[in-house]
């Protein structure tokens, strides 16, 4: 969960997280260390006012140059494929769960499990209880167990939106009559926030999106509770 003043990511939740985050370590480093070279030659080129004639003119500075670039440029590159391949990866996933937005609340769908469904609305600011977040709580959160591969299909009903996670590392458009897929693995049990993250009319903001991880045996449970009373 996000804090006032916080400077950096949220706790990672999940496996593709924590590679998103070592990776902008890395990133945010190569750039410090760029930033520090160009400043110090542009403090360097004012300050001093010594000349040589083959800093002016040498072959061999401008292949340094040109190919400590390329090097800094595949250094980035290679770590962000790896990550987005990773990102992409589904493989024999234990639960999956449809996600529809409309406007402006979510609907979700256990696609393994018959009549399993309900929507996802707001809790207005009167209803919610001490410890609970105004624009970020739901009515009904999204119940997946920890530890267990979760395929979400996402699409909308209505207009564009976007289902989001930052914790778990998920953002995947909603676009109607299409149907796009995302997938996670909750390393741990907790409750996880997110927004709609695109633009979808008035109460755009108003749409949260409430993960919470149980551990297997609480989810079957809670499964075989919201069939009964279905």
């Amino acid at each position: 969960m996000a804090h006032p003043t916080q400077l950096g990511f949220q706790d990672a939740a999940s496996p593709v997280m924590e590679e998103l985050l070592h990776f902008h370590d890395h990133a945010m480093m190569i750039v410090l260390l760029i930033s520090i070279l160009v400043l110090y030659i542009i403090v360097a080129m004012i300050s001093t006012k010594l000349t040589d004639k083959y800093i002016l003119d040498s072959q061999e500075i401008e292949i340094i140059w040109t190919v400590l670039p390329a090097i800094t440029l595949i250094m980035i590159a290679l770590p962000s494929l790896r990550i987005l391949y990773l990102m992409d990866e589904i493989n024999n996933p234990h639960l999956t769960v449809k996600a529809i937005g409309h406007q402006w609340y979510w609907s979700y769908e256990y696609t393994d499990y018959m009549d399993l469904g309900f929507d996802s609305y707001m809790l207005p600011t009167q209803d919610l209880i001490p410890g609970q977040f105004r624009l970020l709580e739901a009515d009904h959160r999204m119940i997946v167990p920890s530890d267990s591969p979760v395929r979400v299909m996402v699409t909308a009903e209505d207009v564009l939106h976007s289902w989001a996670v930052p914790a778990l590392g998920v953002k995947m458009d909603a676009v109607p009559g299409r149907l796009n897929q995302t997938a996670f693995v909750s390393s741990r049990p907790g409750l996880f926030y997110g927004q709609c993250s695109e633009i979808c009319g008035a109460n755009h903001s108003f749409m949260p999106v409430v993960v919470e991880s149980v551990p297997l045996m609480n989810f079957e449970d809670w499964s075989i509770l919201l069939l009964q009373d279905s």
